[in-house]
């Protein structure tokens, strides 16, 4: 190989037909004189567009098999033009130097020579440590394992995004595995009952993991007073759009029931009836305090689900799965809600270090109103989130730009490639490029996971019933 130009923060090379080279792979071009490299990422290759080829491309198409005789190339120029016709030319992100103690460093400040430089396969894998303290195995990449850091995912935001059925609920649940390995507490919130059966094999066998299933009418039921006015003023305002000027009555009402220990849902429903209010403020509260009783979600204080149970849960290791299979829209949000809520309350009160919550299917409740909250707020008191969605552009651009991972996996629709784009860990070109046409397991990892180095994995495969798998009707 040898380099050809560059442009910006981008480095043309020019690679003959014998050499190995594909979209994602890292390359370090060495300069002797100067004792360091330019570390550069192949995001797409091109056939080099030499003068003459598409001439002599023609000039074959005509003449092949018109003319009869043998061929006289004394001088052996066809196999030359030949390998100039299949010349690639490599677009190459400079990613940093690497010194002579092999450190990387952002700088790139400086050009090598052309002349002198060598040009050889450099596996970023040496400056990921290979897994840390705590490695969590994420798959192959270049043939090699990748292991992570553990840490690396702790106390920030993470992605995953792509097509339906390219892998991302089997990612999400490697990475819940192994955090709850490493006794981190975690909450998932599944729509599509994905993760009920974590805890078994595919053959049926008992894994060591602690999991506990719970779902509305089996053990999701939930008592006012245990809830606290916080949390169900929420529930209201975010997840059943209860205008402002009703909540403020209702507070009221509620705080009038509390002192006289009188805090149920009936109650609450017969007491607004009675109160000295507006009809619009009464009927839109009568109206949605119905909803939650229809739910199923409510019951009286023995039976109910609260902080403190949570917390057994899912403390060292422990995976909380709220299984919200089957449920309208309206009781996905009231359930989202509450749990915002209650998880709040428990890291509030200092009785865990981090809670992490992984948001399957995220697009179906994901609502500007309280995970901005989530984002910007909740990950200082230890609520770690981790956005599992196919459709990107349901997700805030503010979310993105605070992303301290991403995980894609194959997008060729150009809106949700815009939409992605957006990240902060990554360049739109590297993501544009790179993501396309990818196959199914394999994802462009980006941010502090690979220390900011994007990087192309074949996705482990796992030994429990993921249960995700698309249902077909001819297998």
């Amino acid at each position: 190989m040898r380099i050809y130009r560059k442009e910006g923060d981008q480095v043309q090379l020019i690679a003959f037909p014998d050499e190995q080279i594909g979209k994602g792979d890292y390359f370090l071009i060495e300069d002797p004189s100067l004792s360091k490299g330019l570390l550069v990422q192949v995001i797409d290759l091109q056939y080099a567009n030499i003068p003459g080829v598409l001439e002599d491309i023609l000039r074959d198409v005509m003449t092949d098999g018109e003319l009869t005789g043998e061929d006289s190339d004394p001088l052996n120029i066809s196999s030359e033009v030949d390998a100039l016709k299949d010349t690639r030319l490599a677009l190459c992100k400079i990613r940093g130097t690497i010194n002579q103690e092999g450190g990387l460093t952002p700088s790139t400040s400086w050009l090598p020579s052309r002349t002198a430089s060598r040009i050889k396969p450099y596996r970023v894998g040496n400056l990921l440590v290979n897994g840390g303290k705590r490695p969590v195995k994420l798959g192959h990449t270049d043939g090699e394992s990748l292991q992570v850091d553990a840490s690396t995912l702790d106390g920030g935001l993470n992605i995953i995004t792509g097509r339906k059925g390219t892998g991302k609920s089997h990612l999400a649940k490697l990475l819940l595995i192994s955090m709850a390995s490493y006794g981190a507490p975690c909450v998932v919130l599944d729509v599509n009952g994905e993760y009920v059966n974590l805890h078994k094999s595919k053959d049926g066998r008992q894994q060591s993991i602690r999991l506990t299933v719970l779902a509305p009418r089996s053990g999701l039921n939930f008592a006012l007073s245990k809830l606290g006015l916080r949390t169900v003023s929420g529930v209201l305002a975010h997840a059943l759009d209860l205008p402002a000027t009703s909540s403020k009555v209702f507070t009221t009402i509620w705080r009038d029931l509390e002192a006289r220990g009188g805090l149920s849902l009936p109650e609450m429903i017969k007491a607004v009836q009675g109160w000295n209010c507006h009809d619009s403020v009464r009927e839109a509260l009568v109206s949605r305090l119905q909803v939650l009783l229809e739910s199923g979600l409510f019951s009286d204080e023995t039976n109910s689900l609260t902080e403190e149970k949570i917390m057994r849960l899912v403390e060292d290791g422990g995976i909380l799965v709220v299984n919200l299979k089957n449920q309208s829209q309206t009781v996905r949000r009231i359930l989202v809600e509450i749990f915002l809520g209650e998880l709040t309350k428990i890291l509030s009160s200092n009785w865990l270090k981090a809670i992490f919550l992984f948001a399957e299917e995220a697009h179906l409740y994901l609502r500007e109103t309280y995970w901005d909250d989530i984002v910007t707020r909740m990950r200082h008191i230890g609520l770690f989130t981790t956005f599992i969605t196919n459709q990107p552009d349901t997700v805030q651009e503010g979310i993105y730009r605070q992303a301290d991972n991403v995980f894609i996996f194959n997008f060729t629709n150009e809106h949700d490639l815009d939409t992605i784009g957006k990240v902060a860990k990554a360049d739109r070109e590297t993501i544009n490029y790179l993501v396309r046409g990818i196959p199914t397991r394999r994802c462009l990892l980006l941010g502090n996971v690979v220390r900011d180095l994007p990087l192309m994995v074949d996705v482990e495969a796992l030994d429990v019933r993921t249960m995700g798998e698309t249902r077909l009707f001819f297998s």
